[in-house]
């Protein structure tokens, strides 16, 4: 498989930066309860944060709507993921803990302000492409509704689109089935690269204290866009 991010986007923003980590081997199951006290916590603290300070004030989110508008795209119509995520819990409306995979995918947006994505390897088809959207590309999501990407950053395969930092579909799902997976980590681009891969290491260690199995990560950036995995 080989993971590409498509020039057309680094010439509207030369500094993204999209991690990847590729997990193998790993044991999904419902959360040890470590991982559902930590995503409690750290929503409670958030929810008393955000009674001061709003949702566009974070500087993940205040950069991620920027970008979002570079794209063209409308932020107040189709919200990052983690805006959608932090405005959940501003209602106080926290996030039910699903699986392993999902949860800690979800504290991980939360920790670092980020949209992140986690996939199923065995249902994604041949190799990958991160490329912007068109009003063809669409498809079911997991918010039970079926999703325009038109101006929103999107990964294909070579069959259909399967995700972005809006929504990800539900033909590409991490259950707890999976055994390999791969997590797109929407970094920011103010983000330096050293930054960046301090991050991918540091979610890969934990995400395999958890789940077992190993992890191998890399950064695209402008100068080096693709990765065979």
């Amino acid at each position: 498989m080989i993971v590409k991010l498509d020039d057309s986007l680094l010439q509207i923003e030369p500094t993204l930066k999209i991690g990847i980590i590729h997990y193998t081997k790993i044991v999904v199951t419902s959360s040890p309860q470590m991982l559902k006290g930590r995503l409690q916590l750290f929503q409670e603290q958030l929810f008393f944060e955000l009674e001061e300070k709003a949702v566009t004030e974070f500087t993940g989110i205040k950069e991620w709507r920027a970008l979002w508008k570079k794209f063209g795209a409308d932020p107040n119509r189709y919200r990052p993921s983690v805006e959608a995520l932090y405005r959940r819990i501003a209602k106080q409306n926290y996030i039910t803990p699903m699986h392993s995979a999902v949860d800690l995918n979800n504290f991980f947006s939360l920790r670092y302000e980020i949209p992140m994505g986690i996939y199923d390897c065995k249902k994604i088809q041949g190799n990958v492409t991160l490329a912007l959207g068109d009003e063809e590309k669409n498809y079911k999501g997991l918010n039970g509704r079926d999703n325009s990407l038109n101006h929103i950053l999107t990964l294909s395969d070579e069959t259909t689109p399967f995700g972005s930092p809006f929504v990800d579909s539900v033909r590409t799902a991490v259950t707890e089935e999976t055994t390999d997976a791969l997590q797109i980590v929407f970094l920011l681009p103010s983000m330096t690269i050293e930054e960046s891969q301090k991050i991918l290491e540091s979610m890969g260690a934990m995400f395999t204290q958890i789940h077992g199995g190993d992890a191998t990560s890399t950064l695209l950036i402008k100068d080096q866009n693709e990765w065979r995995i």
